[in-house]
């Protein structure tokens, strides 16, 4: 594979790249692999909603955990592509609903956001009973706002089951040079859908969310006061990984298109990575936002990348996955 991103025709610009599963809305089938419905117990009287899937054939390799991003949930396009792809090569995948999010809304009174990475510790030591061979390690693949917590996670370590490579795609590794983006004039459009399904999805009172009329706004009237901070500066300063990187000790590969009309490429830019030599950072010049459709290949660019990265790192195999994995 080559290690340079090439946008395949008619997916030329950053926008185009970030929209293509938008407007293509491709059909991607998992029925071929078992599926059962898992619940995480967060201990505070709220519950994740989860998938678990099996791959045919002898199952030795690592599990993924999979995290999407703001707004999306289990069913995100590219949550579902990877998990066909990775179920494809061998691994157990499983699909994770952030708290609130998605099929998972009713099962909680409180919301994800950004730096909610207590959440994701606390699903990994849930995972260990309907998947007891997670226990030997898995792999964890984050998209935007998940990868920025997934980031976070890491990088705060003591981590209750091992990671053995993790990967981070389009995160929004500065959260307030991110919000200043989405609120330019060239992003009023995606602006003004975000902000919509983001107050589709929350539990805030009606009467906050209607005084709401900005990403900033939402931040500094619902997740600021709903968590502990201070306001939205405070929610950003606190939560963005790129104060947590430096303490990463997995293998991570962090990948984001320079051309991706959401997040600064300068954030990434700037960032002195070479300081952590876990850390595998590629900015390729395209690819959009959650983009990287790419020449050659229907498959996504940053899952043949993380494929490959991971095939790399020469991860011993698993132990075959018990019973307990496709009890009903």
């Amino acid at each position: 594979m080559a290690l340079d991103f090439l946008p395949r025709f008619p997916w030329l610009t950053g926008d185009l790249q970030t929209l293509r599963n938008t407007l293509v809305r491709p059909r991607i089938e998992l029925s071929p692999w078992p599926e059962r419905r898992l619940e995480l117990d967060l201990g505070d009287g709220d519950r994740l909603l989860a998938k678990l899937h099996l791959p045919a054939g002898p199952q030795v390799k690592p599990p993924l955990l999979l995290i999407h991003g703001l707004t999306g949930c289990e069913d995100s396009f590219y949550l579902r592509g990877t998990a066909a792809h990775f179920l494809r090569l061998g691994h157990a995948v499983v699909r994770l609903n952030l708290r609130g999010a998605g099929p998972g809304r009713a099962l909680a009174r409180g919301h994800y956001h950004a730096g909610r990475s207590a959440d994701l510790r606390r699903a990994l030591v849930e995972l260990a009973a309907p998947l007891p061979e997670i226990e030997r390690g898995l792999l964890a693949m984050g998209y935007s706002l998940g990868g920025n917590m997934l980031l976070k996670l890491l990088g705060e370590g003591e981590l209750p089951l091992p990671i053995l490579a993790a990967a981070s795609i389009s995160a929004p590794i500065d959260l307030k040079a991110t919000q200043v983006r989405m609120m330019q004039p060239r992003n009023a459009l995606y602006h003004r859908y975000l902000l919509g399904r983001m107050k589709a999805e929350s539990t805030a009172d009606t009467k906050v969310l209607t005084e709401v009329r900005s990403v900033w706004s939402f931040d500094e009237k619902v997740v600021a006061p709903a968590n502990g901070f201070a306001g939205a500066e405070d929610y950003y300063a606190r939560c963005a990984a790129k104060g947590y990187w430096r303490g990463i000790a997995v293998p991570t590969l962090i990948l984001s298109a320079l051309d991706d009309p959401w997040i600064p490429g300068e954030s990434y830019l700037r960032e002195s990575w070479a300081e952590n030599r876990h850390l595998t950072v590629v900015t390729p010049a395209r690819g959009g936002h959650v983009g990287f459709h790419g020449r050659g290949s229907p498959t996504p660019w940053h899952d043949l990348r993380f494929e490959s990265f991971v095939r790399d790192l020469g991860l011993q195999p698993a132990r075959s996955f018990s019973a307990a994995a496709t009890a009903k």
